[in-house]
């Protein structure tokens, strides 16, 4: 694990505020975090440069563009060796479906999150990693039925500080 970015209260607020604005200039971020805006701009593709802003990117509303089914399935290995996951993670990185793919601990390896056109497709995709032999023994699938809480933001001050927020 990497040693954490040296990050002050403007970084955070910079960071904080494009989680929530992405699409905001310079000028509305500076004046939002309370900088001028050279300096604003500087702290941010500084943020950029170390890795701390991986991108950029629009939230899709997928119910607006036909049918879909989000599943998370819990993949159990055969074996347990660094090439074995390996070779799991490169096969399921082949499949744009897996949007997420989480290696955990507990009674299972792997933790996806798959979208799919509909329950048929999902199917259908999983027998195929099961053919591709990337070291499926077993897995287990739930279909969401609704998402009643969805966040695109991370807590920042919560993990830069460690103080809880229910105090």
């Amino acid at each position: 694990m990497r040693s954490p970015a040296s990050l002050d209260q403007f970084d955070i607020k910079i960071l904080v505020h494009l989680q929530r604005e992405g699409r905001c200039t310079n000028v509305e971020l500076a004046s939002a975090v309370g900088l001028s805006e050279s300096p604003c701009l500087a702290r941010t593709k500084r943020l950029q440069e170390i890795g701390v802003i991986r991108g950029y990117g629009a939230h899709v509303a997928l119910e607006t563009l036909g049918s879909y089914v989000i599943v998370f399935s819990e993949v159990t290995l055969g074996s347990h060796h660094v090439p074995d996951f390996r070779k799991f993670e490169a096969g399921a990185g082949k499949y744009p479906e897996i949007v997420e793919c989480y290696n955990v601990s507990g009674g299972y390896d792997y933790l996806l999150k798959i979208v799919a056109p509909g329950v048929a497709y999902f199917q259908a995709l999983m027998e195929r990693l099961l053919e591709d032999d990337i070291g499926i023994v077993k897995f287990s699938s739930r279909i969401v039925l609704r998402q009643p809480l969805e966040r695109h933001e991370y807590p920042l001050n919560i993990l830069i500080t460690g103080e809880p927020s229910w105090e």
